[in-house]
């Protein structure tokens, strides 16, 4: 008989099922909700997985539950024909939470008659809170990852294994997710339409602004939702300067209105640099994106809606998720490694921010002017016709 403790180990709750078994989901489902709480980025980081979803049966109607800041993209995304705005009280938000927000979604998601619903997260995000959302308004199958037993909330669940035992790209883990109910499709690419009265506003405005739009430019996004994610707005600066004097390129300098003092700090390096900052809705600032030679962004919405558009990127990329990189673009991911690498924090816990101060200004020219000059070659080498023989 042994008196030694028992070792704590993963294996310690083996007989707890990996996961459901695959279990294509029929014909009948066709009213599907596709829960996404969190922000702008991960909902365009779920599109092909939605995009898996509407294919994979007939007639499916795909119905978005987003955050405030997510929902705006629902008019963008073809593959969904509804949305509904939710800022949920288990996801971050500033407002104090009131019950009667939470009681009245669920009478309305009652109401949307839904047979299915799919709830994406992140591997820190708990799906459970919105599991019960579901459950109360009467979906009846519900699909998440989880990283335990979810019991009768979630009749089709994966085991949450990361980032335990790898971490995978946002794109690639929420299509393994959908993939358990049959969901699949070889196209991967992440969405967002641009329409032409977008484009034709966008056109509008930088003629009103005397704009040179029909010349070569770059645009420049230095906000984040998160400090830890915000290069130092005089490196940007520094890079718009330099690129503009380097290139002879137009540099258009993007953000919300409440960034106006960081977007003129960094458009005031150049009489080349336009400050565009609460200039622009989503649409507009996708057809400028569309455009542009390449963008040059902290790790951040517009990093995505480039990945969507295939618009070249330099993303500075705080190492606090490793999940998030720019998908199926031409990109530079621009850091400093370092020993506190993926902490997950809005603000950096070391103070130090070495992971983006690391990066110098001569690291984001050199990105930068190598992806134009490699998009510059793959334009020419296209041109040219091929010989006859």
């Amino acid at each position: 008989m042994s008196r030694n403790p028992i070792p704590l180990a993963l294996e310690a709750h083996a007989r707890t099922p990996a996961a459901t078994s695959v279990r294509p989901w029929g014909d009948d489902v066709k009213r599907i909700l596709c829960v996404r709480l969190d922000n702008l980025g991960d909902v365009l980081m779920t599109t092909p997985a939605m995009h898996a979803l509407r294919w994979a049966g007939q007639q499916r109607h795909l119905t978005l539950l987003a955050s405030r800041a997510g929902a705006v993209a629902a008019r963008h995304l073809s593959d969904v024909s509804d949305v509904i705005e939710y800022d949920a009280p288990w996801v971050k938000q500033n407002a104090p939470p009131d019950y009667r927000n939470d009681l009245a979604m669920r009478e309305r998601l009652a109401r949307g008659n839904f047979d299915a619903a799919v709830i994406f997260s992140v591997y820190s995000q708990n799906p459970l809170p919105a599991a019960m959302l579901c459950h109360l308004a009467g979906i009846g199958k519900r699909l998440a990852h989880c990283r335990e037993n979810p019991y009768g909330l979630l009749t089709d669940w994966v085991a949450e294994t990361e980032p335990q035992h790898r971490t995978r790209h946002e794109v690639e883990r929420q299509l393994a997710l959908v993939a358990q109910v049959g969901a699949e499709t070889p196209d991967r690419r992440m969405r967002f339409d641009v329409s032409p009265q977008d484009a034709a506003n966008l056109a509008r405005k930088l003629s009103l602004l005397h704009a040179p739009a029909d010349e070569p430019y770059i645009v420049i996004h230095p906000g984040a939702s998160a400090a830890s994610r915000r290069y130092p707005p005089e490196r940007f600066a520094e890079a718009a300067e330099r690129l503009a004097h380097m290139t002879g390129c137009a540099v258009f300098v993007s953000g919300a209105q409440a960034e106006a003092d960081l977007t003129a700090l960094v458009s005031g390096a150049h009489p080349n640099a336009i400050d565009l900052a609460g200039a622009l809705n989503l649409g507009e600032l996708a057809a400028l994106i569309r455009g542009a030679r390449v963008l040059i962004s902290n790790n951040s919405g517009p990093v995505h809606i480039a990945s969507a558009l295939g618009t070249p990127v330099v993303d500075l990329y705080a190492l606090t998720n490793p999940q998030h990189m720019p998908w199926q673009t031409p990109h530079r991911v621009l850091y400093q490694d370092v020993p506190c690498r993926w902490c997950y924090r809005s603000v950096c816990p070391e103070g130090h921010h070495a992971c983006l101060n690391g990066v110098a200004v001569d690291d984001v020219v050199a990105a930068a002017s190598e992806l134009m000059e490699e998009r510059r070659a793959n334009r020419e080498a296209l041109a040219v016709p091929l010989t006859t023989i």
